[in-house]
Order: C-alpha cells, then sequence, then structure tokens
C-alpha cells in the first residue's frame, strides 16, 4: 500500500523519482500554492541558502534536484513537480524535505492537497500522502525523503506553519536577511559570510507523467497528465459604542484614534462606529455585528504573560481566519481581519488572564509614507508605488524573537514580503498599493521605504 497517513513511513527502491504537490484549483481568487524542497544535512539545518529549491532557485547545483513548474489536469487539478534522483544526492544531505507555500490564503481553503512520489521510469506510484486537517497555515511540511540503513524511506509530516515559506526556511537554520551581510556588519560588528546562491537553471522540457495511476480515497481527483512549463480629509472623530456592556479595565487602556489617517481606497474596508469587548481568559464574542465586506482593524490589550490567540470564527464556530498571535507580556498591539459582509461576526479570544479588543475601520491605521517604529504586532497602510524596505527588529528582552511583513490586498489575499530571526537589520520590498501591511514581531521594530529597492531573496518573480 502506497498510500499512508500522517506519521506513516515507506521504504523506497532509490529509484529516480517525480514528485507532485497536487491541488484542486479554486478559481482566480484561490490562494496559490508554490512547491519547493530543502536539501538538510544531520544537524536537521541547510547548510546554505543554495540547499533551498523553489519558485526563485528552481534547481539545485550539486544534487539535481529540479522544480519542474506547475502543470494542469482535468476538473481544476493543479501540481507543482520536482525531480529527485535519490543516487545523485551529496552524502552531506540525510533528508530532503518537501514542503509548500500558500500565497493569498491559507491551506485551509485549499482542495484536494496531496503529495505524491512516482517512478521516473515506469510511472508507478510510490507513496502518497493527503492532508486532511490543514486551517491557517501558510505554510507546510507535506513529507520528507530520508536515508534508513543504506536506503531512502519517505515519512508522511503534514507539520504546518502560519508565518509562510521564510519562517518554515528559518526552523531549518537559514534567515532571508542573512544575505544582507553589510547590513549585520554594521548592526553586530560582525559579518556573516554566506556561499553565493547558484544561478537558476533555464527551464527544462516539459515531461509527461503517467496518467495511469489515478490517487487513491480520500483523494477523488486523478493527478494532472503533464508537468510542464491623494488622502482624504480627516472626518470628526467617531464615536466609540459599546456593545454588549463592555468597559476597558483601568489597568491596560486603549487610546481612541483619531479618525481618517490615510489613503487607502474606501472599498478597502467599511467606515463604522468603535466597538469594545472584555472579557477574561478563552471567550467566544458574538458582536451580532453584520458590517459591509472588508477590512476591519483589531486592537487587542493583553495582561499579564501568556500566548495569546485570535481567530475568526464561521457559523458553526469552527475556526477561519487569523487576527492576532502573540507570546508578548502586556500586549498592545494591532491585527486585521476580513468580513465577508454577510454573517455576523464571531471572534475567538485564546489567552490567560483579562484583555480588551476594539474593533475600528481600517481607515483610522496609521500610513507607512517613511520611517515608522512600533513595538509588537501591528498594521500599516501603504498606498504607494513598489519599493524597497529597510527594517531594523530588536527583539524581545533576550534579542531573539520573530518579525515579519505580510502585505494583504483588496479582497484578502496576501503574500509574505519579508522576515527575519532575532535581532538585526535587513531588506525587503513591497508591491505598489493599496495594500495593508500586517507586521507580526516579538518586540520594538522600525521600517524605513527605499526607492528604487526591492528584489529579496523571497520575493515571487513574475507573479
Amino acid at each position: 500500500m502506497t498510500q499512508i497517513i500522517k506519521g506513516g513511513n515507506l521504504p523506497l527502491s532509490g529509484e529516480p523519482m517525480r514528485v507532485a504537490v497536487v491541488r484542486r484549483s479554486g478559481g482566480p481568487e484561490a490562494p496559490k500554492v508554490d512547491a519547493a524542497a530543502l536539501l538538510v544535512d544531520a544537524d536537521g539545518r541547510v547548510r546554505d541558502r543554495g540547499d533551498l529549491v523553489f519558485y526563485n532557485q528552481p534547481e539545485h547545483a550539486g544534487s539535481g534536484i529540479r522544480l519542474l513548474g506547475e502543470a494542469q489536469g482535468e476538473g481544476g487539478v493543479v501540481a507543482d513537480w520536482l525531480e529527485i534522483d535519490p543516487g545523485r544526492i551529496e552524502a552531506s544531505v540525510e533528508r530532503i524535505v518537501v514542503a509548500a507555500s500558500c500565497d493569498g490564503g491559507a491551506f485551509g481553503e485549499v482542495e484536494d492537497l496531496y503529495v505524491r512520489a512516482v517512478s521516473a521510469t515506469t510511472g508507478a506510484q510510490l507513496a502518497l500522502y493527503a492532508v486532511e486537517d490543514a486551517t491557517t497555515e501558510t505554510a507546510i511540511l507535506l513529507g520528507e525523503f530520508y536515508r534508513r540503513n543504506g536506503g531512502w524511506k519517505f515519512r508522511a509530516v503534514g507539520q504546518g506553519y502560519d508565518s509562510g515559506l521564510p519562517a518554515l526556511a528559518t526552523d531549518f537554520g537559514f534567515s532571508a536577511s542573512e544575505e544582507e551581510a553589510d547590513d549585520e556588519a554594521g548592526d553586530e560588528g560582525v559579518a556573516v559570510a554566506e556561499a553565493p546562491a547558484p544561478a537558476p537553471a533555464p527551464a527544462p522540457a516539459p515531461v509527461t507523467a503517467p496518467a495511469s495511476v489515478t490517487a487513491p480515497a480520500p483523494v477523488t481527483a486523478p493527478p494532472p497528465v503533464t508537468a510542464p512549463v491623494p488622502p482624504q480629509a480627516a472626518p470628526v472623530p467617531l464615536a466609540v459604542e459599546k456593545a454588549g456592556a463592555p468597559v476597558p479595565y483601568s489597568g491596560a487602556p486603549v487610546a481612541a484614534p483619531l479618525g481618517r489617517l490615510n489613503a487607502l481606497p474606501a472599498e478597502f474596508g467599511p467606515e463604522f462606529p468603535y466597538f469594545e469587548y472584555q472579557g477574561d481568559g478563552k471567550e467566544d464574542v458574538e458582536t451580532g455585528l453584520t458590517l459591509p465586506r472588508g477590512f476591519i482593524a483589531v486592537d487587542v490589550v493583553k495582561k499579564g504573560a501568556g500566548f495569546l490567540d485570535i481567530v475568526t470564527l464561521t457559523v458553526r464556530k469552527r475556526r477561519w481566519r487569523q487576527v492576532v498571535r502573540s507570546r508578548m507580556v502586556d500586549l498592545r498591539g494591532v491585527g486585521v481581519l476580513h468580513h465577508d459582509g454577510q454573517s455576523p461576526l464571531r471572534l475567538r479570544v485564546d489567552t490567560r488572564g483579562r484583555w480588551m479588543i476594539r474593533l475600528r475601520p481600517v481607515s483610522t491605521l496609521r500610513a507607512f509614507d517613511g520611517p515608522v517604529e512600533g513595538y509588537g504586532p501591528d498594521v500599516l497602510a501603504y498606498t504607494g508605488d513598489e519599493t524597497g524596505v529597510r527594517f531594523r527588529y530588536e527583539g524581545d528582552e533576550d534579542k531573539k524573537g520573530y518579525f515579519g511583513v505580510a502585505a494583504h490586498r483588496k479582497g484578502g489575499h496576501w503574500e509574505y514580503r519579508f522576515s527575519r530571526r532575532d535581532r538585526g537589520r535587513g531588506k525587503g520590498d513591497l508591491p505598489r498599493g493599496p495594500r495593508l501591511l500586517v507586521v507580526e514581531a516579538d518586540g520594538a521594530w522600525s521600517m524605513e521605504p527605499r526607492p528604487g529597492g526591492g528584489g529579496g531573496f523571497w520575493s515571487r518573480s513574475g507573479r
């Protein structure tokens, strides 16, 4: 039996393989999925950035692993194909991790996601693992090929990340910000030396994948057949309406924002009076609000230590979209949600201790049109042209933690733009606005535009 469940493993013959990351397309508004592979050593780390095979680096120079590209099949089935020959893998590589990232949504919105390996010579199916429990993840480890007793095996992993491909790669010892060695030297006094990335190989000729082997249940779709180829004037400040008689607790007040502060188009989010809610511990918030479709800013205040996680809920009270999450002590931050404009807005606040949230229009968010500073999670409004960004992250009290920025466009679709682990400086880029810039951070940070810059390691070429 070649179909296995999460955590299962299978022996392999070591023959050349083609590996497909398969899903069913939901149309032009559906999340965009990209496949990737990481070559990992005995310490569980990539040796340098050349050990990542993904859309900007489609071939590994030493081991011959190639990303062949995207193929379309019947019934809306789509696959990204990788070519892997275990016999050519460098001796220092212990594992080949097959992953995928999701742009414009989360893997919970991707239909019929599975990874499938077939023989490159006969087309016989070698392994198949279907992902059935994805929710808010924007990157996922699907499976891994690993050495065992002189041979190779495949393991179904299914581990997800809410912070995209950069965060996934960071867990294997790689940070895109390391390429900014000169900036690191200025910040820490030590330059980080790193091997240059190999030049991307030319796109290979299309390779025909066998169509005779169909995916078994629970995957109902057949595999794809071919592997390719001026701001508005500020209005009078809005009044705060209290819903359900919530009152901000005195230990952590939130200042009332001041009307329109940016040039986001009106269709980005509705105008409405502010609504405040407060509670203690884990609680589902039934706001009773059915606001027009669009983004809504969420101010968050939490006293004390403990992880905080806020998500929107479906009508059946299932987790839907992430609003904000943080491990910071005495948090005062900003998150954002996208409301469908139809069902009543429901939120789940999961934390320890007292908290307060405030809903306000995204027109009241700070604009990113010059240097900005913040502490913890935040959301900024960007309405400029394509630009580079220079940032600095101070980290938490131990100079550790995560910093990342995602750009959200109208309709709720988004993509990660740049990130780093631990204290330091870095560079990234932003697409043309209007966008909401959602900042994840565990400490203090600052950013400023760099006109004419950009082209970071994670920038999606040609998208």
